[in-house]
């Protein structure tokens, strides 16, 4: 699938979303809850937000880390968080918060350009006379 999301709305939307997911226990009302449901989303958020200050795009401030190694990261780390309900056997509160923003941010991984899961950079090799040959 071809990539819709540019980095410049992925390198601000990526402080948003890092925030959110350091607030979540709060803004959802699960910090009484176990604690992997309050210690994941605060550990992947300040990691996210680690990494939009240095990655190399627009939102950067530093501009040190690589896109595509952000985003191959984000899709890595929405998926623990999408899947973590199950894994640690969340309460009904703690499920909902924790599968959408892990959901956001595995798509985010996957559909900004500059993403290694969606670049058709490594389709381009063409196979003539039993040969391969970039065109």
């Amino acid at each position: 699938m071809k990539p819709f999301i540019s980095t410049k709305f992925y390198g601000y939307f990526n402080y948003l979303l890092a925030i959110t997911l350091i607030a979540s226990p709060w803004l959802f009302g699960f910090n009484n809850g176990s604690s992997a449901a309050l210690l994941i989303p605060i550990y992947f958020g300040w990691l996210q937000l680690i990494m939009a200050i240095f990655v190399n795009n627009e939102g950067g401030i530093i501009k040190q880390f690589p896109m595509p190694t952000h985003l191959v990261l984000d899709v890595f780390m929405g998926f623990i968080i999408m899947v973590s309900p199950w894994l640690w056997a969340f309460d009904k509160e703690e499920f909902l918060p924790q599968f959408i923003l892990g959901l956001v941010l595995f798509c985010l991984g996957l559909f900004t350009k500059r993403s290694p899961f969606s670049d058709d950079s490594h389709r381009s090799i063409v196979i003539s006379d039993g040969l391969p040959s970039n065109h």
